[in-house]
């Protein structure tokens, strides 16, 4: 049996703050009352497809924007699952609010036989790197070390100030201008 793999973007932005990555809030009943350690870049699973083409369509079926932009490799990642993601790094804005995830269908509660859609991903937000990296699942952390190498940001410290925090549930529908082209 071949060795799963997913790609996903790893979106940053620099501002008066620093550094910020974007990360999502896996959606549905068993993550719902999680928070550290149940993020993750926005990325999926994919068989015979580019990778970063891969990347950037599970990008926009997890947040229902298109991504532009430079996108930068990282170095893959191999999960403790086995799985390995490979993702890219990519200088952009999103706007939260205008989350608007897949859906999915499981059985729910387990065993009654009774079948509900939940979100992929019930939220977003932007987070500095030392937030992020408590967030995030920890085979994913490294991601997050690269791109602060690579920006020259590895040394600096956040500090407790979590006013650059911006979340977004996936009910909000509000259009943004950025450097995404919107799927209407």
């Amino acid at each position: 049996m071949p060795k799963k793999k997913s790609a996903g973007l790893l979106l940053y932005r620099q501002n008066a703050g620093g550094l910020e990555v974007l990360l999502v809030h896996m959606g549905g009943p068993y993550w719902e009352k999680k928070d550290d350690g149940a993020w993750s870049i926005p990325k999926g699973e994919f068989e015979d497809e580019d990778p970063l083409n891969a990347a950037k369509r599970e990008f926009e079926e997890e947040t229902g924007t298109v991504p532009v932009g430079n996108f930068i490799p990282l170095e893959p990642l191999k999960q403790p699952s086995g799985k390995v993601i490979y993702a890219w790094a990519v200088n952009a804005d999103f706007d939260p609010v205008t989350l608007r995830s897949n859906l999915f269908s499981i059985e729910w509660p387990p065993k009654s036989g009774k079948l509900q859609e939940f979100p992929e991903i019930d939220r977003a937000a932007w987070l500095t790197p030392d937030i992020a990296k408590r967030k995030i699942l920890k085979g994913q952390v490294p991601f997050i070390d690269q791109i602060q190498t690579l920006l020259g940001t590895k040394n600096h410290t956040a500090s407790n100030d979590h006013s650059s925090l911006t979340y977004s549930s996936s009910a909000a529908t509000a259009a943004q201008g950025s450097l995404f082209q919107r799927d209407v």
